[in-house]
């Protein structure tokens, strides 16, 4: 009697325990440990399903608020609407993680994202090199300079980092496209014979953007523009400065210049007139 109980109890543990074994394996996100829980989101991130991952981390984040892993989980949560083109929440999140987190060991991967988000935010290539004219040029370029901000702040907190010299090449790239948005509202201004606000954007380029190649082309427009003005002591100056740094450049022989082909040249990233 006392054998036949010891098997039934010992029957019901089992069937317990392959129970409590299946409702494991079918735990969902909202019932999953939290290793689990970040395993699976992890995995949905791997695998380039940004919509399940972006789901996973939110719960994990909303069911475990602190901890090791929610913090990583929310690093991971902004790198998945990033790459599912949601650069608003990509964005938000990662803001909030380095506000509330200042001094995390991913800080430095924390700017950089922030970097690559604004970064991917200021138009495609054909937007960025096609359209030059006019007011079609003139749009805002402020997630440039923010992009630009976040790569600055990771290379000077964090000059050893890993991320630090992608961040250095985009950072000469965005300081090349903000001297060149520069330039394509000078040659507009020139074009439309406003040259006081042609000779003003031009020298703001040579004032600011001086390492860039944009700056032969600046010098070319305050030449012009200071002729156009009768201001020649001024043009002849120009004109010298331009000769003994750029002999090359196409205003120096080609009297179509901005007007004509060779402004197109600078339509492939960092080429300048050298």
């Amino acid at each position: 009697m006392r054998a036949t109980k010891l098997i039934i109890l010992l029957a019901l543990a089992l069937a317990t325990s392959a129970c409590s074994m299946f409702r494991h394996k079918g735990d969902t996100i909202d019932t999953m440990p939290v290793d689990k829980l970040y395993a699976t989101a992890h995995e949905s991130l791997e695998n380039a399903d940004f919509a399940a991952a972006e789901k996973a981390y939110q719960r994990l984040i909303a069911r475990f608020p602190s901890g090791d892993i929610n913090e990583q989980a929310q690093i991971e949560l902004a790198y998945a609407q990033y790459k599912d083109n949601k650069p608003e929440d990509a964005s938000s999140t990662i803001n909030r993680f380095i506000k509330t987190f200042p001094t995390h060991k991913h800080a430095d991967y924390a700017y950089y994202l922030r970097g690559l988000i604004n970064f991917d935010r200021t138009g495609g290539l054909l937007e960025r090199y096609i359209q030059r004219d006019g007011a079609s040029t003139r749009r805002d370029q402020g997630y440039n300079l923010q992009s630009f901000d976040d790569f600055s702040q990771l290379t000077r907190r964090y000059p050893n980092s890993a991320y630090a010299t992608d961040a250095r090449q985009r950072m000469i790239f965005l300081r090349n496209q903000l001297a060149q948005f520069e330039i394509n509202v000078a040659t507009y201004y020139v074009r439309v014979k406003a040259y006081i606000a042609s000779a003003d954007r031009a020298q703001y380029v040579i004032e600011h953007y001086q390492q860039s190649p944009q700056t032969a082309d600046a010098l070319a427009i305050l030449t012009r523009s200071y002729i156009e003005l009768d201001r020649q002591p001024l043009a002849e100056q120009t004109r010298q400065v331009l000769a003994l740094n750029y002999p090359n450049h196409p205003y120096l022989t080609d009297a179509k210049w901005p007007h004509g082909p060779s402004i197109w040249r600078k339509a492939i990233p960092f080429s300048g007139h050298h």
